[in-house]
C-alpha cells in the first residue's frame, strides 16, 4: 500500500530585508568610489593645467625658434637664440650616469638586505639609507662643491684619462679633464641622492617573493646566488623596472646639486669629464635675471623637461607591462 499526501511544497525562505546597516555600508563605498574618482581626475586635471600654463607661457620662444628651439645647440640671450639640444643632451647623459652607477649598487643592497644580512645588520643599514634620502640635495652639491671638485679634478681624472689614453672608446669618454666640474661629477652626485630610493623600493619588491619560491630553488639544489638569479629576480622585475624608472625621474629633475657640480658650458660632447649644462640647472641659473623671449624660452626647457618624464613614465609602463607577460 503507498501512502500520498497533500501537503503543499515548503517555499523558499525568503531573503532578509536590507537593515540600515547596510545601507549605511553601501552608501559608503559609493562616497569612496566617487572620492577616489574624484581624485583621479583631479591629477589629470593639475596636468592639464600645468601643461596650458607653461605652453601660454613660453609660446613667444617657441614662435621665434620654432623646431630650432630643440635641433639648435646655439643658446645665445643676447642674440635672441635659444637652442635647447645642449641642455637636453646633458639632462639625459648625466641622467643615463647616475643610473649606470646607481642601479647595480642599488640592486645590490637591496639583495643584501633581503637574503644575505642578519636582522642585527639590516636595521642599522636601513636607518642609513632613509636618512641618505632625507639629506637635502643642497647639501650633496655643496658637499661635492667644496669636497670633491678639486680631488676629482686634479687627481682622480686625470689618473683615469692617463689609464684609458690608449683603448680607444674610453680614450673618447675619459679624455683629459678641464676641472672638477663636469657631466661625471653631476652623474655621480646623481647617483648618490637616487640610490636610496631605488633601494627602497627594490628591497620592499624583494621582501615580497613567496618563501616557497625560495625554499622550492633550494631545495631543488640552487646556491643562493642561483636562487636569486633564478627565483627572486624574475620574480620582482617589474617592480625593479618601477625603481629604476622612478630614479631616472628624480635624477632628470635634480636642480640644485647639478647646478652646482655640472660646470655651466652648453656643449655636446662624448667627453664624460667635460664641463656641460642641464635643463633643471640652467633654469635655476638664469631665469632670475630672464626676461621676454629669454624667460619664455627658460619656461619651454621646464616645458620640454615635463614632457621627457611622462615620456619616461610611459616607457616604464611599457615596459612593465611586456615584463609581466613574459
Amino acid at each position: 500500500m503507498t501512502l500520498t499526501t497533500d501537503a503543499p511544497p515548503i517555499p523558499p525562505p525568503t531573503p532578509p530585508a536590507p537593515t540600515l546597516g547596510g545601507g549605511r555600508r553601501a552608501g559608503a563605498d559609493g562616497f569612496f568610489r566617487l572620492l577616489a574618482l574624484g581624485s583621479g581626475l583631479l591629477v589629470l586635471v593639475i596636468l592639464v593645467l600645468i601643461t596650458v600654463s607653461t605652453a601660454k607661457e613660453s609660446w613667444p620662444a617657441f614662435q621665434d625658434m620654432g623646431l630650432k628651439f630643440f635641433t639648435s645647440k646655439r643658446w645665445a640671450p643676447n642674440d635672441n637664440q635659444f637652442g635647447a639640444l645642449a641642455f637636453i643632451y646633458g639632462t639625459l647623459l648625466v641622467s643615463i650616469i647616475a643610473l649606470v652607477l646607481a642601479v647595480p649598487v642599488s640592486l645590490g643592497i637591496a639583495l643584501f638586505l633581503t637574503e644575505v644580512a642578519h636582522k642585527r645588520i639590516r636595521q642599522p643599514v636601513v636607518y642609513v639609507l632613509d636618512l641618505l634620502a632625507a639629506i637635502p640635495s643642497v647639501v650633496f652639491g655643496l658637499w661635492a662643491f667644496f669636497l670633491l671638485r678639486e680631488p676629482l679634478g686634479n687627481t682622480v681624472y686625470p689618473k683615469i684619462a692617463s689609464a684609458t689614453s690608449s683603448i680607444p672608446i674610453l680614450k673618447t669618454l675619459f679624455g683629459e679633464p678641464v676641472s672638477g666640474l663636469s657631466f661625471f661629477t653631476a652623474g655621480m652626485i646623481l647617483a648618490l641622492m637616487i640610490t636610496p630610493i631605488i633601494t627602497s623600493i627594490s628591497r620592499e619588491v624583494f621582501a615580497t617573493v613567496p618563501d616557497a619560491q625560495r625554499e622550492g630553488a633550494l631545495a631543488m639544489g640552487a646556491t643562493r646566488s642561483e636562487m636569486i638569479r633564478g627565483a627572486v629576480l624574475p620574480y620582482g622585475k617589474v617592480g625593479i623596472v618601477g625603481a629604476v624608472m622612478l630614479g631616472l625621474g628624480r635624477a632628470m629633475g635634480e636642480t640644485i646639486a647639478v647646478a652646482l657640480v655640472i660646470g655651466s658650458s652648453p656643449q655636446i660632447t662624448a667627453h664624460l669629464f667635460s664641463p656641460g649644462d642641464a635643463m633643471p640647472a640652467v633654469i635655476a641659473n638664469q631665469f632670475g635675471e630672464a626676461s621676454g623671449t629669454y624667460r619664455a624660452a627658460l619656461v619651454g626647457l621646464g616645458l620640454t623637461l615635463f614632457f621627457m618624464t611622462i615620456i619616461v613614465n610611459i616607457a616604464a609602463r611599457a615596459i612593465a607591462g611586456r615584463a609581466v607577460k613574459v
